[in-house]
């Protein structure tokens, strides 16, 4: 495994998000010398689908895309949906494209990317239902384990996630990637 000492990763989640789907890559970049830090529209705690609780370490109006090396988008309906809704979690989500930093996502995380505006030829996965509002956002959806677009790391659910965090790991290792940006808004 990639070593990812020194690195700073930013999980972005509220409630609702599905419990494996942070759990899982949270451990994987830890594992490998990462520090993960949780980024939320809500402060204190949240509870994921099945009841995991995490504390949430900077609310997203306090966080900076410059201060992290990566960014993880844990999926789960109603997280997908409602973390979309915030506008600094936008914002925050479209500055690591712009930045060219490495981004994980997965399963309904990737919801957040077409508010972003930041799939327009892109290829990725996700979560089946979300194919056609990524196709419509200008992403090349494809129904594969992982895929990787220049530092794009998407999956469709949590029976992805050996894979998915592998990938995670490679890429946040590699570091920016100069073809990983946001398209210039009008």
């Amino acid at each position: 495994m990639a070593d990812l000492n020194g690195k700073r990763i930013a999980f972005l989640a509220t409630n609702g998000f599905e419990d494996s789907e942070l759990t899982s890559p949270w451990e994987a970049v830890t594992s490998a010398g990462a520090t993960a830090t949780l980024v939320s529209s809500e402060s204190g705690t949240i509870t994921g689908k099945k009841g995991h609780e995490a504390t949430v370490d900077l609310s997203v109006g306090e966080a900076n895309a410059d201060d992290f090396d990566g960014l993880v988008l844990p999926g789960g309906v109603v997280n997908g949906d409602k973390i979309r809704m915030d506008e600094r979690a936008v914002a925050f989500t479209r500055a690591f494209f712009e930045q060219q930093k490495p981004v994980g996502v997965i399963c309904h995380g990737g919801w957040i990317l077409t508010d972003a505006d930041v799939v327009k030829g892109r290829t990725m996965t996700s979560y089946p239902s979300l194919r056609t509002d990524l196709r419509n956002a200008g992403a090349n959806w494809v129904d594969e384990e992982v895929v990787v677009d220049a530092g794009l790391v998407s999956s469709r659910t949590p029976s992805d996630l050996p894979a998915f965090n592998a990938k995670v790991v490679e890429e946040i290792a590699e570091g920016k990637h100069a073809e990983q940006k946001a398209e210039q808004r009008a």
